[in-house]
């Protein structure tokens, strides 16, 4: 029309508003501007804004229990939870590839497995924590990944059913991080099932000298190994008992040689190795700088572990906890919580100790009934007043 004005699509409006989006977190993107208009849903439908979901500024509300799972958490929490994967699900499309939960974020099987048919092309999972999740969910989820390549997972008492399930379904794995103890077993497990294992990171854990030698003697491709700030035990023979080791020997130095980087740092000084010392291997994340447990200090383009690079030196400021969340639960070590174990057997005996006479005797049955039949009359006199 030579006369009239082209009214049509801009698409510099769109590239804008993604520009714009991308400064969103993920609550922001979730809150309900994809319903502003149909130009601000393809917005926010953009592959741009969901190649990484990172929900690790999320916690859920939650108490530690004495039974498996051992954390109860709280409904209203879950329906949030779910209602944020659900959104972000239909959003990307399909686009993610990278994953990120908080420690303190109990995923369900069912919003697990709901996630991982969702995310096909998932590259990096993100998940320290897995209480709730049980052994048909995660194996679910990992045969829904086939192009996973980088996990970051907890320490677990049953490693094989897992290793063998990522090394049937994702060819193209590279990259373990643990969170949790690594022992014999552990160490054996990886070397059978992942002997292409390219970079492990072993960082701020119990390890176990026997099964460091197993992962350099056995893991022939591996290039990285990170086990900086590691409470390092030898297990001495019977019966002697366990060993701290102070420094690393130089048979292990020699194996370790043949990797591109071998990251170690077992200094008296240094905060980080204090605090796995104090936490006995066994990192209570929750006391420290918050998204201090993402740190890694392998990092270079490419590496698909997580957190920012850290400093070659290590901090020597002294080991001190942050104060802001000392008032939160400790999953790590599924110990017995004896307030709560505490709280039942005073329910138990208080409970037997009124009912148990009553039951045996039928004189006190009947006394104390004729004592609720008073009680009755005396509440209904007062109210009428």
């Amino acid at each position: 029309m030579e006369d009239g004005y082209y009214i049509g699509r801009r698409w510099e409006d769109t590239d804008i508003l993604v520009k714009i989006f991308q400064s969103f977190d993920i609550l922001e993107l979730t809150s309900g501007i994809a319903h502003v208009c149909s130009a601000w849903r393809m917005a926010c439908c953009d592959p741009l804004l969901w190649k990484t979901l990172d929900l690790s500024m999320m916690k859920l509300n939650f108490i530690k229990i004495p039974l498996e799972p051992y954390v109860y958490v709280d409904g209203r929490s879950d329906k949030i939870l779910t209602r944020l994967l659900k959104i972000s699900m239909s959003l990307s499309r399909g686009n993610i590839t990278t994953l990120i939960f908080h420690f303190n974020l109990f995923m369900s099987d069912e919003q697990l497995t709901y996630t991982a048919e969702r995310c096909p092309q998932l590259r990096r999972l993100v998940l320290p924590a897995w209480n709730r999740i049980k052994k048909t969910g995660i194996c679910k989820a990992i045969r829904a990944w086939k192009d996973l390549e980088s996990l970051t997972m907890p320490g677990i008492a049953n490693p094989p059913y897992l290793m063998e399930e990522i090394s049937k379904n994702c060819k193209n794995f590279r990259e373990l991080k643990i969170m949790g103890p690594c022992d014999k077993f552990f160490a054996s497990t990886l070397a059978t099932f992942l002997p292409t294992l390219k970079v492990l990171s072993l960082r701020c854990l119990m390890l176990y000298k026997e099964a460091l030698i197993i992962v350099l003697d056995s893991l022939p491709h591996l290039e990285v190994l990170n086990i900086s700030h590691c409470l390092l035990i030898e297990v001495l023979p019977p019966p002697g008992p366990k060993k701290v080791v102070s420094e690393i020997d130089q048979s292990i130095i020699e194996k370790a040689s043949r990797l591109r980087e071998f990251l170690t740092c077992m200094n008296d000084s240094c905060t980080m190795c204090q605090r796995t010392k104090i936490d006995e291997g066994l990192m209570r994340w929750y006391r420290y700088e918050e998204g201090l447990w993402k740190a890694d200090e392998f990092f270079s383009v490419g590496n698909k572990l997580c957190g920012p690079p850290l400093p070659n030196n290590c901090t020597t400021s002294g080991a001190k906890p942050n104060i802001d969340n000392i008032g939160c639960q400790d999953t790590s070590r599924h110990a017995v919580d004896w307030f709560y174990v505490s709280m039942a057997l005073g329910f138990v005996v208080g409970f037997w100790s009124v009912c148990g006479p009553l039951l045996l005797n039928k004189k006190w049955r009947i006394m104390y009934f004729q004592f609720l039949d008073h009680m009755g009359y005396k509440l209904k006199g007062v109210v009428s007043l």
